[in-house]
């Protein structure tokens, strides 16, 4: 999105610069300074230890910070003033630069409840809040799945030169499988854009079969239990309290799907429907909501104890 509206910038001449795109979640320790604000060669008096700065670089353009929740509170003092002056010092000078430029930047977490947690800097926040968009997970927009798989395969074509296309079986089995609300994509793009890639690469002949994709479906699946398996009882835990303590270990797997389902939905309805998308089809009658109370009522919980709880998850 950040590389989408710095092109439209630049074709409205709007800007005429770079976009420098910086992972903040990089920017660690003494050189965090350095890497952003420059440094000149005074600061440590050795010969090659001259730094332009990442600022400096989007000079005219638009710097994107990304992960911006994960940037010290030292360098976000100094970003505020470059941002609300144009102008900072370079470690090592007694002579401020002048630099203009615009900022986008990006965060895994809420801004606001950082702020009010004092991991923030609420002045700074108010400076990068003029617009704000949120950006829905992959598991959000399954009606962009197909699009984002000819695009995938298009990007490879062009990395390796060659051309993979899908059996008439495979698509439709891959398809099916990405865009089924059980399908939760917990890596996000990243799983999705992996998954495409390994396909168009291992394809023989040029042609992804029904068998790879039926080998990928099942490696997914088992890299994601694998990978959520051991926080399952954290999750019911979390809810539960103790009782969770007296809960079989089939129903705790079961149970953590339910609550984190719960959590990521608006409504009772909507998590219904996830839920029991595929034996809804074979029921006369379709009451998912009503399902899914009664199921959590088996454990002495309602839909306001599990969605209140979910403030508390990492």
């Amino acid at each position: 999105m950040a590389e989408r509206i710095y092109t439209l910038k630049l074709d409205r001449r709007r800007v005429k610069g770079r976009l420098v795109h910086v992972n903040c979640a990089t920017l660690n320790g003494p050189d965090a300074l350095a890497t952003l604000f420059g440094q000149r060669r005074s600061y440590l008096g050795q010969a090659g230890t001259e730094r332009t700065g990442l600022l400096r670089e989007a000079d005219g353009g638009v710097l994107f910070l990304d992960e911006i929740d994960e940037l010290g509170w030292n360098e976000q003092s100094v970003l505020l003033h470059a941002i609300e002056t144009g102008r900072f010092y370079p470690l090592g000078s007694d002579h401020e630069i002048t630099c203009r430029f615009q900022i986008i930047a990006g965060a895994n977490r809420d801004l606001h409840t950082l702020a009010a947690a004092g991991q923030f800097r609420p002045d700074l926040l108010a400076r990068l809040n003029m617009w704000r968009f949120t950006l829905p997970a992959l598991r959000s927009r399954r009606e962009d799945i197909e699009a984002n798989l000819k695009f995938e395969l298009s990007r490879s074509e062009r990395a390796l030169g060659t051309q993979v296309g899908f059996n008439a079986d495979a698509h439709e089995a891959y398809l099916k499988f990405a865009t089924n609300p059980a399908t939760q994509w917990p890596g996000n793009f990243r799983d999705f854009s992996g998954s495409i890639k390994r396909l168009y690469t291992l394809a023989p002949r040029g042609r992804i079969t029904r068998t790879m994709v039926e080998e990928e479906v099942a490696n997914l699946r088992s890299s994601w239990a694998a990978a959520t398996s051991d926080t399952d009882f954290t999750s019911v835990h979390h809810v539960l309290g103790d009782a969770a303590l007296d809960i079989d270990p089939f129903d705790i797997v079961q149970l953590t799907r339910v609550i984190h389902t719960c959590q990521n939905t608006p409504n009772l309805s909507a998590a219904g429907r996830e839920l029991f998308a595929m034996s809804r089809q074979k029921r006369k009658t379709q009451n998912d909501a009503d399902r899914l109370r009664k199921y959590l009522q088996k454990f002495g919980l309602d839909w306001e104890t599990v969605t209140s709880s979910r403030g508390g998850q990492d």
